[in-house]
């Protein structure tokens, strides 16, 4: 799923940037031994992401609290359903809420659009994919929420994949040049994809050798005339400017893979709020 480790670290840093030397609010005003439960609750319907990282904040936070998830990653809730309550010390509830909050929203997000393009897209045989348009620093779990929502993951980053896109092309003196050079730099286990503005390169794509072509802002025509000429030879991928009213028409291109970046660099958060409803000591 993720590196819990490297999670961890970063969660802690993310923690730093918000408690600092301390939550001067929450620690004047509620006493130190004040118990209570939160509850986590959807203030509009969606689809739910990143419960086991809202949970790994507050254990962080303090390791007494009491974490119990009411959904499950990739369920669909109502507004006003309860999806989690953690219990404990109030002033470590408090100091953990906003980092688990802005975590939880910002994947449940992530995965109740994505869901709509997976959606769109059923009954073909196009899957939806992410890109490297993530916010700094989230990326880890940003694709994890597109893989709730029913979506898959792109290349993570620059370095597990080639993709050779227009400025590689122009630097390495053209398209064929650049798919030998990086042929001849990689291991034999790593795909080559490359990006086609035109049938005249995703011609020279396929002599080169691509194991993926991207066809990046073609009209729907040209997508069926390059999936024709490619005819499984390779990975067919859609890119650029696709949205949930174009999607489908795409898909029925013949095209493999549809990747949307607007999965995770535009998405709106889920509402979701924390009320503390109980007080005992």
């Amino acid at each position: 799923m993720w590196n819990k480790r490297e999670l961890q670290r970063k969660i802690e840093e993310w923690l730093q940037e918000d408690i600092g030397f301390g939550d001067i609010t929450t620690m004047s005003t509620i006493p130190e031994d004040e118990q209570g439960t939160g509850i986590l609750y959807a203030k509009e319907a969606g689809m739910i992401a990143g419960l086991p990282i809202a949970q790994q904040v507050f254990e962080i936070v303090d390791p007494t609290l009491v974490f119990t998830a009411k959904a499950a990653e990739g369920d669909r809730v109502e507004k006003g359903q309860q999806i989690a309550e953690v219990e404990g010390s109030v002033r470590s509830i408090l100091s953990g809420e906003r980092l688990a909050l802005n975590l939880l929203q910002r994947l449940s997000g992530i995965a109740t659009r994505t869901n709509q393009y997976v959606q769109a897209l059923e009954g073909t045989k196009a899957r939806v994919v992410d890109t490297r348009k993530t916010t700094p620093g989230l990326r880890l779990v940003e694709k994890y929420a597109v893989r709730v929502g029913g979506g898959h993951n792109h290349r993570y980053a620059l370095y597990d994949a080639v993709l050779i896109k227009d400025n590689h092309i122009k630097g390495a003196g053209g398209l064929k040049q650049a798919v030998a050079a990086a042929r001849a730099a990689i291991p034999h286990t790593m795909k080559i994809e490359v990006e086609t503005e035109s049938l005249e390169q995703v011609r020279e794509a396929l002599e080169a050798g691509a194991d993926i072509i991207m066809l990046d802002n073609m009209t729907n025509e040209q997508m069926k005339e390059a999936v024709d000429l490619i005819a499984g030879r390779a990975v067919v991928e859609a890119s650029g400017g696709v949205t949930l009213d174009t999607i489908r028409s795409i898909a029925e291109t013949g095209v493999d893979v549809i990747s949307v970046g607007a999965l995770t660099h535009s998405v709106k958060a889920l509402d979701i709020s924390l009320d503390l409803n109980q007080r005992k000591r």
